[in-house]
């Protein structure tokens, strides 16, 4: 059974920097395009940024290119993202998710990826 949890989500102030991990089990890993989502009261998930197998590859979202980076340690199965320079728009619920079959997902399309954790909340103000 596929089980990713996140944790990290704290609150921060505007410029802070948090540091998001996500640990995942039932399944192999390594095998598996990771991703970054968040998602606000009343609207869908958002692309935050996502990662290849071997971390060869990264594509995030406008929003957060240059702040926020992706990172993955496939022998511990973790999924992690540095967020800095923190926003008050980048207030969300973080979610960590899976691409739907192995070997290779789209990178940006939500669609591509079907498992997905509950989720750590940031929030980011002054």
């Amino acid at each position: 059974q596929v089980q990713l949890v996140e944790s990290g989500g704290d609150s921060a102030q505007p410029g802070g920097s948090l540091r998001l991990s996500c640990a995942a089990s039932g399944f192999h890993f390594g095998t598996y395009y990771m991703a970054w989502a968040r998602q606000t009261p009343g609207k869908g998930l958002e692309w935050v940024s996502g990662i290849n197998m071997d971390s060869t590859q990264t594509y995030e979202s406008d929003s957060v290119r240059g702040r926020f980076t992706v990172s993955r340690d496939n022998a511990n199965a973790i999924l992690d993202l540095q967020m800095n320079n923190l926003r008050p728009e980048d207030t969300a619920l973080y979610r960590c998710g899976r691409a739907a079959r192995t070997g290779w997902a789209r990178l940006g399309d939500i669609s591509a990826f079907d498992s997905w954790g509950q989720g750590t909340q940031v929030t980011v103000s002054a």
